[in-house]
């Protein structure tokens, strides 16, 4: 086993704007995401496996991904990068 071999990366998708009480969770390749509104939850699948898409064209893993390619791909998807809060 090589050393990159026991690297795991993960997709964490986070929802806080849940307020129907529902518990969403979804589990899939290189990704766990966890609550949300019905929307909000659906939108993070969305993204999440366009990600994982987007990883299979370049031939590449998550483990794999610098942090500029992670941003690109990210940025390709619609996930975009926060900024500062309040336009600071």
């Amino acid at each position: 086993m090589h050393g990159r071999d026991k690297r795991k990366a993960l997709l964490l998708g986070l929802g806080l704007d849940n307020q129907d009480g529902h518990v969403r969770y979804t589990k899939g390749p290189n990704f766990h995401l966890l609550g949300g509104s019905h929307e909000t939850h659906e939108e993070m699948q969305d993204k999440a496996i366009r990600f994982n898409e987007e990883l299979k064209k370049r031939d590449k893993r998550l483990e794999d991904v610098c942090r500029e390619e992670f941003h690109e791909i990210a940025d390709t998807v619609g996930m975009g990068t926060p900024g500062p809060p309040n336009g600071e």
